[in-house]
C-alpha cells in the first residue's frame, strides 16, 4: 500500500525487525521511532506476535504522535487476535487523546537514541530510559 510521501523510508516492521535483531534478540526492549521516519505499514496493529530469526516477541505498538511506540517481550506465540481487536477499540473510544498526550510526553523524555541501519539508510529510534543489554526487566 503506497503511503504519501513514503518513498525512500523503510517499513516500521523493518525497523522492528533490524531493532531485535542488531541487539541480538533481547529478552525485551521498548522503544518509539518517528512517524516521519518510517512507512506505517502496521498501522491498525496493537498486540501481535512478531517473529524474527525464529524467535517469537508479542508486541504492543501504538500510534503516540509523533511517534510510534513498540514494546516487545520474547515468549512464544500467544492468541492475541480478540485482544488486538479490543484494544483497537479503546483506541477509537477515547479518541486517541491518551495516545497524544503519551507522545507530547515521549518527545520531552526520550533522550536515549540508538541509530537502526535498514535497507533505505540509518533511522533513529528513541529509548525512555536507557536498555541494559541482556535485562530480563
Amino acid at each position: 500500500r503506497a503511503v504519501p510521501g513514503a518513498v525512500g523510508r523503510p517499513a516500521a516492521s523493518e525497523v522492528l525487525s533490524r531493532h531485535l535483531a542488531q541487539r541480538g534478540l533481547p529478552p525485551w526492549t521498548s522503544f518509539c521511532v518517528k512517524y516521519s521516519a518510517v512507512r506505517n505499514d502496521q498501522f491498525g496493529r496493537s498486540h501481535f506476535n512478531w517473529a524474527v530469526r525464529g524467535t517469537n516477541y508479542c508486541v504492543l505498538r501504538t500510534g503516540c504522535f509523533p511517534f510510534v511506540k513498540y514494546h516487545c517481550s520474547r515468549g512464544p506465540p500467544l492468541p492475541l487476535a480478540r485482544l488486538d481487536a479490543a484494544l483497537g477499540a479503546i483506541k477509537i473510544i477515547n479518541a486517541g487523546i491518551p495516545t497524544l498526550l503519551y507522545g507530547i510526553i515521549s518527545w520531552f523524555f526520550a533522550n536515549v537514541t540508538e541509530t537502526v541501519h535498514t535497507s533505505c539508510g540509518p533511522v533513529t529510534i528513541y529509548f525512555l530510559n536507557k536498555e541494559d543489554k541482556g535485562a530480563l526487566y
